[in-house]
């Protein structure tokens, strides 16, 4: 018997071992970025303008991280030109929300090579950032930086950029125009955005038709984003069904600048990079006025009419 007993201490103290490795696995593995530094280079365009802005940019970049008294929030992250420290400059800025469950920790390569562009990148740790209201709370921080802090002074709080993915597209969405402060705004990106049957659902409350400022939005074709269902109010229909971007941007008045276009053969997890060039040369010509950046987008021989990555593209300038 005493045998017995000790054979199930040890399978006991066994298991117990066992559940705590795979425990401290999962917390270091939720800390792991999701992309790995070369991440962009997974992906080559054969197109220039698309290419040139899928790299890293010209800029050295630093970081530097904010604790918040927001629960959800958790910190305020930065990541901007490391010659911001020297100089009198101010550099535009991004606003980041986050998609379900990615807080700025499992994606940060993609904040550095957007920031090595000139920008701002501002994040934080909110995993589920849909209703916008901790992009609104982080917005105001922003705002309202302490003298003391290292980037006070540097950021150009007249050209704010937002940009989100996912559950993050409808946080962006929110943010704008669901909040006082969303006016602050100047432009806003979206990838593959929650459409309005599914953020309803899910407590994200946007309205596209309320947007007044230069609007980029972006899906993929497959299946995880447009099922193909016959009504897309009655059913799930994917994360982002082109009936949807339609709806969308036709619920966008003709006066404000508005792109909707789907990356060609792509996923839903796969908009990250797949849209990144294009992401970084909107933010270059809406907060920085690259006239380069804008071929990509303005006129009849902007490069995403001509570029085979893209489909389903749409446009009023």
């Amino acid at each position: 018997m005493r045998k017995v007993i000790k054979i199930i201490g040890i399978i006991i103290i066994a298991v117990v071992v066992i559940i705590a490795v795979l425990v401290i696995k999962a917390y270091i593995d939720s800390k792991k970025p999701v992309i790995s530094a070369d991440y962009y280079t997974f992906f080559s365009p054969s197109v220039p303008l698309e290419l040139k802005y899928s790299r890293p940019g010209e800029y050295e970049v630093s970081n530097y991280d904010d604790p918040s008294e927001n629960k959800a929030i958790k910190k305020v992250r930065f990541w901007f030109p490391t010659e911001l420290a020297a100089n009198e400059s101010q550099y535009p800025v991004i606003v980041v929300v986050n998609g379900s469950n990615t807080p700025a920790a499992k994606y940060e390569p993609w904040f550095k090579r957007l920031a090595s562009w000139g920008f701002v990148v501002v994040g934080n740790e909110d995993p589920q950032a849909g209703t916008g209201e901790t992009t609104s709370v982080m917005l105001d921080y922003l705002l309202n930086l302490s003298q003391r802090h290292p980037l006070y002074g540097k950021l150009d709080t007249d050209h704010i950029g937002i940009a989100g993915f996912s559950q993050g597209g409808a946080g962006a969405l929110a943010a704008v125009t669901e909040y006082e402060n969303g006016t602050v705004y100047k432009t806003i990106f979206t990838g593959s955005a929650a459409y309005p049957f599914l953020a309803g659902n899910m407590g994200w409350k946007y309205d596209v038709s309320k947007i007044k400022i230069p609007y980029f939005m972006t899906a993929s074709t497959g299946k995880s984003d447009d099922r193909g269902v016959a009504d897309i109010t009655e059913e799930f229909a994917g994360v982002a069904p082109l009936a949807s971007l339609i709806e969308n941007y036709d619920s966008i008045s003709n006066d404000v600048q508005k792109v909707r276009g789907r990356a060609t053969g792509a996923e839903h997890e796969q908009m990250l990079i797949r849209s990144d060039g294009y992401l970084t040369a909107w933010m270059l010509y809406q907060l920085k006025g690259d006239d380069e950046a804008a071929k990509a987008f303005v006129g009849e021989d902007a490069e995403i009419l001509h570029n085979n990555n893209w489909q389903d593209v749409e446009k009023n300038q």
